[in-house]
């Protein structure tokens, strides 16, 4: 077997793969078809959750299929999708009380401080700390904590609580960003411009533009500087 290429199983079948791959990639080049668990490739999106298990090793390891390269005899599966409650609520009825995410979610209270939710975060999150944030109320230090949660669901799958934590984060800035952040004036005027029309006639002219002076216009953009 060429050093270049590498035994893998894919939920219990070998396939041998190029072993600079990514999991994604290698479950690619072995057959499988993604209708959805890719999303943007790039560890953005949460969306390609998976855990292995290395040969001899008793570990089941959590990662993202789009960071993670492939190893010799990796055993493999995703899980793109993690059954978790959710609790239905409308923003525009709740208040930011210190109450309110225990209310929204009541587990919280079972977190027993074992950080498991924080070892397995591909983020690296400090996700225990958000929940304790989130049990005493503090909704500000929740939802920043949790601000780069890409809601992958890896945290809840260890959780001997049964929390789900991304779903509290998720409330948790939802609250602060309504409520708590400061209103921009700026982004406030320039709603009440676009209602007022001023960059109708500018959209018109870009909607009768062929594709190509599109693109053109497109790769002429003023682009703020990173």
């Amino acid at each position: 077997m060429s050093n270049d290429v590498v035994p893998i199983y894919i939920m219990g079948k070998k396939y041998h793969v190029p072993a600079t791959l990514t999991i994604l990639k290698a479950m690619e080049y072995s057959g499988y078809k993604f209708i959805r668990g890719c999303g943007c490739r790039g560890g953005m999106c949460g969306a390609c959750a998976t855990v292995y298990r290395l040969e001899d090793s008793y570990k089941i390891v959590p990662a993202l299929a789009c960071q993670t390269v492939v190893e010799p005899n990796m055993s493999l599966t995703q899980i793109p999708f993690f059954p978790a409650n959710k609790s239905i609520y409308d923003v525009e009825e709740l208040e930011p009380g210190t109450q309110t995410l225990l209310q929204m979610y009541p587990e919280i209270a079972r977190c027993v401080c074992c950080n498991s939710c924080t070892k397995i975060c591909p983020q690296e999150l400090d996700v225990m700390d958000y929940v304790q944030a989130a049990l005493r109320g503090d909704i500000e230090k929740a939802a920043k904590l949790s601000f780069e949660c890409i809601m992958c669901g890896l945290c809840a799958s260890r959780c001997p609580g049964e929390i789900v934590q991304y779903h509290v984060g998720l409330l948790a800035r939802r609250l602060y960003a309504k409520y708590l952040t400061p209103k921009a004036k700026h982004v406030a005027d320039r709603v009440a411009e676009t209602e007022q029309g001023k960059f109708d006639p500018e959209l018109e002219e870009l909607c009768r533009m062929d594709k190509p002076t599109l693109e053109k216009r497109y790769a002429q953009r003023d682009i703020e500087a990173q």
